[in-house]
């Protein structure tokens, strides 16, 4: 392994390896267990089904699931004069990943770390990987609104994102934690892109029939509330488990799931939106 954890504390100079990416979008959500990691790797997914070329930064350094997810755990992260050259999840090389998950030693290690040095990680992931030229950026962050959410707004700052997706399911517990975040949106300057209500029905793999086993409603509900965009309701779907847990990408081997064409939706949104136009 050519890079380490032992380099987050170091002084390196700094680089500005963000201006080559056109589009960077954080993902947000109030509370642990909505499926934050799941709706970037779809979102990112789709995108390069769309034929952009995507990056995804994991900056959930206590819980990396990223790597998994798109099927790169155990891959070297190496260097080059540009910095860290992130880890490829494709043989087109459209799909780039960065993660804490490539610089710990083996999958239990934990990362236990005071604030400060959280934060160094942190701006290390956003200075040093040379991304080259990327469409898009999707940052996968931790749940809440910690000091290490305050460290990536300013540290994104200069690059100007083009904004935040919260992520809630359509319990009014997470409604409620989701509020939160927006309240960190608004106060940080943060654009919010729109609510994604995740979890929003049950699809039967069998006959792909969508049935609500939770409430319904309360994503969409909030978005109204705060006068903020509504991106759509995707539905659980075993085969988007089985795809996570196989490192597969969902939105290819199963383009026919209502949670694909939700997925699909999304992005078809978040694409025609004008601060997210290709030019």
């Amino acid at each position: 392994m050519e890079a380490s954890i032992g380099n987050a504390s170091g002084n390196t100079e700094e680089r500005h390896n963000l201006e080559s990416v056109k589009h960077t979008i954080l993902v947000l959500s109030g509370k642990g267990g909505v499926g934050k990691s799941t709706v970037t790797t779809q979102i990112a997914l789709a995108l390069r089904q769309n034929g952009l070329k995507v990056g995804v930064l994991d900056i959930d350094l206590c819980g990396p699931s990223i790597p998994r997810m798109l099927n790169v755990q155990g891959k070297d992260v190496h260097q080059c004069s540009r910095g860290w050259v992130p880890v490829y999840a494709d043989m087109e090389q459209r799909l780039a990943v960065m993660s804490i998950g490539f610089l710990l030693g083996g999958s239990d290690d934990a990362v236990v770390w005071r604030g400060p040095k959280k934060n160094a990680m942190i701006k290390q992931f956003l200075s040093d990987v040379f991304w080259s030229d990327l469409d898009y950026l999707i940052i996968d962050t931790p749940p809440g609104t910690s000091d290490e959410h305050i460290t990536v707004v300013e540290s994104l700052h200069q690059y100007r994102p083009d904004g935040a997706i919260l992520v809630t399911t359509p319990q009014a517990v997470a409604v409620g934690d989701v509020r939160r975040e927006l309240t960190f949106c608004r106060k940080t300057g943060i654009p919010v892109l729109g609510v994604i209500e995740n979890m929003s029905g049950y699809v039967c793999p069998h006959c792909s029939e969508c049935s609500n086993i939770f409430s319904k409603g309360g994503g969409e509900l909030f978005a109204r509330e705060f006068s903020i965009p509504f991106l759509g309701c995707i539905p659980l779907d075993p085969q988007l488990t089985r795809c996570l847990e196989e490192g597969k990408s969902f939105v290819d081997c199963f383009p026919t799931s209502p949670s694909v064409g939700a997925i699909q939706d999304i992005v078809k949104t978040l694409l025609q939106n004008n601060s997210l136009s290709r030019t």
